[in-house]
């Protein structure tokens, strides 16, 4: 089966190594990139609550448990920066139960092979239908097999939006004492 959540072989490799002890922290691993550029290697990972819903602190516990096992296992040669986030409100869908639990909401997806004369797939999420993503397009639902993808993910839309501003209040996210205190320099005048 494909897995849109590591590609690369660096990329599986660190799959390998951090997903235990990210679910052991109660987390999902989303994605893994491993970047190397010219000056600077970046290891990104996107991490989720399997309910949804990952805060700041959440971001930096996970940063640090991996960062100490990184240490110990040391898969990279030279200097790396690590980046952990969450997945976004446009999140990319890499795990096959991704497409159920967003059926209804507008998706960008690509195939590795052409389907049909094309590899871009733009439409409302159907669900799926055993290993394939059912995907409303203009012409009508079809199906593309998860193994044919080569990325996905959602489209911003006002309704994806709302439902994500929902899931943050069932989760208490949008709880204002967990985000960092905002200051006016300039101060305020008082009349």
């Amino acid at each position: 089966m494909s897995d849109l959540i590591a590609n690369a072989p660096m990329d599986r490799r660190l799959a390998a190594i951090i997903t235990p002890v990210i679910e052991d922290l109660g987390f999902e691993l989303v994605r893994v990139r491993f970047m190397s550029g010219a000056k600077q290697k970046t290891v990104q990972i996107m991490a989720d609550r399997p309910q949804g819903g990952i805060d700041v602190d959440d971001c930096a516990t996970i940063s640090t448990a991996i960062s100490a096992l990184l240490d110990v296992e040391d898969p990279i040669e030279d200097e790396y920066t690590l980046e952990v986030s969450s997945p976004g409100i446009d999140r990319p869908l890499t795990r096959l139960k991704d497409f159920e639990l967003w059926e209804g909401y507008e998706a960008r997806l690509e195939t590795t092979e052409l389907i049909d004369g094309r590899r871009r797939f733009k439409g409302e999420l159907a669900g799926i239908e055993g290993d394939e993503v059912l995907i409303e397009l203009e012409e009508g639902t079809i199906g593309l097999k998860f193994d044919w993808l080569s990325d996905a993910k959602l489209v911003l839309t006002d309704d994806l939006i709302r439902e994500m501003l929902r899931q943050r209040k069932a989760s208490g996210i949008e709880d204002e004492s967990k985000f960092d205190e905002i200051e006016n320099e300039a101060g305020s005048e008082e009349d």
